[in-house]
């Protein structure tokens, strides 16, 4: 479950508010009732690592244009 507070809330709480979105919970800060923003942790906000099951790092080689040569191999020249 969400928690929901209001900007005035959040204010007087933000400690408390940062322990539980660095627990794994979700916590939402409103402006008059209205969800505006998520808060949460920064393990939480990494981008997943591209490769076999995230193990891996894709090298950076992968996304070099082929070369002459790697085109006319492919039939692509």
């Amino acid at each position: 479950m969400a928690i929901q507070v209001n900007i005035q809330e959040a204010k007087g709480s933000l400690s408390r508010l940062v322990a539980s979105a660095e627990k794994g919970e979700d916590v939402v800060i409103a402006r008059a009732g209205r969800p505006v923003v998520r808060l949460v942790s920064v393990e939480d906000a990494r981008a997943p690592r591209l490769g076999f099951l995230g193990h891996t790092p894709v090298p950076e080689e992968a996304f070099a244009p082929l070369s002459k040569e790697d085109l006319r191999d492919w039939g692509l020249d």
